[in-house]
């Protein structure tokens, strides 16, 4: 399967770096073509201009330096998201990319005014690891989980209409020790092998 994987933090040695490099590594064993975009690493611009906006508007690309981004997006049948969650949301790096990669033509369109669903039909396993400072009760009942919904609801309209999604957040890393963390990883990272490995 050709599997597309988006990763976001600013260390090379961070637990979030960790669970890439295992996911790659697992991933690879078992024969998946795996394209990595580590937006840090290649200095990723998230800056929506006012141009790229205006051509949003008019339901039309506007953004020719996103061609390599682009195609691996509409490449992919899979889809998984390594990151941080920072103030219950998505880090804006990763934020961005969304705003300038998902462009009209690529991920959504417009037809009389309705936003038109399934424009990455390819797309057909879609994961996303994240960690949290926070324990998990606090994410889920006091903040209500908004990252979750917002990607698990929001994204996986654009996917495969027969899709296999999973959200793994990883809570609580900032007063869990490195043994712990370390199973944590590995229960996730198995458990993604799992989805991306069934018929």
């Amino acid at each position: 399967m050709r599997i597309l994987l988006v990763y976001c933090h600013p260390s090379p040695a961070s637990f979030v770096a960790s669970i890439r490099e295992a996911l790659v590594r697992e991933l690879a064993a078992k024969g998946h073509e795996v394209e990595v975009i580590d937006l840090y690493g290649e200095g990723f611009d998230p800056v929506l201009d006012a141009p790229s906006w205006r051509a949003h508007r008019d339901d039309r690309s506007a953004a020719a330096d996103l061609s390599r981004h682009i195609a691996a997006l509409r490449a992919a049948e899979g889809l998984i998201l390594v990151y941080p969650t920072w103030w219950y949301g998505l880090p804006a790096m990763l934020k961005g990319w969304f705003d300038r990669v998902w462009q009209p033509g690529v991920a959504f369109s417009l037809k009389n005014g309705l936003f038109q669903l399934h424009q990455l039909g390819a797309l057909r396993r879609f994961a996303v690891v994240t960690t949290y400072g926070s324990p998990g009760s606090f994410i889920r009942y006091v903040v209500g989980d908004p990252a979750r919904r917002q990607v698990m609801r929001g994204l996986s309209l654009q996917f495969a209409r027969r899709l296999s999604r999973s959200w793994r957040p990883i809570y609580g890393v900032d007063t869990r020790s490195e043994s712990d963390l370390s199973r944590a990883r590995d229960r996730v990272v198995g458990r993604i092998m799992r989805q991306m490995d069934a018929n």
